[in-house]
């Protein structure tokens, strides 16, 4: 994206201009979440990786916005983004 610019070409008094824009790769899932089962009780961990490791993640159930608590973990290192379910009740499902 930084080689976005105006790019000139000079032959003698003559010049030839092109302006280049170059455009954000989209981020994409490269590893997307899976079905998982555990005891209730247990803590669960969700995971994902992204194509990038500096766009931004956002965790929700049921249509809410989750955030770091007792009850979740929400971490991201690098291109993983990683939610723990701390003492996973039936109503997390």
């Amino acid at each position: 994206k930084s080689d976005s610019d105006t790019y000139t070409c000079d032959i003698g008094d003559a010049q030839s201009r092109a302006k280049l824009v170059v455009q954000e790769k989209p981020c994409i899932f490269a590893k997307e979440l899976v079905d998982t089962e555990v005891t209730e009780g247990e803590d669960v961990i969700l995971h994902c990786e992204t194509s990038k490791s500096d766009s931004p993640v956002k965790w929700c159930k049921d249509g809410k916005s989750l955030r770091n608590s007792s009850k979740y973990n929400i971490s991201r290192s690098g291109f993983e983004a990683k939610l723990v379910i701390h003492r996973a009740e039936e109503r997390d499902s």
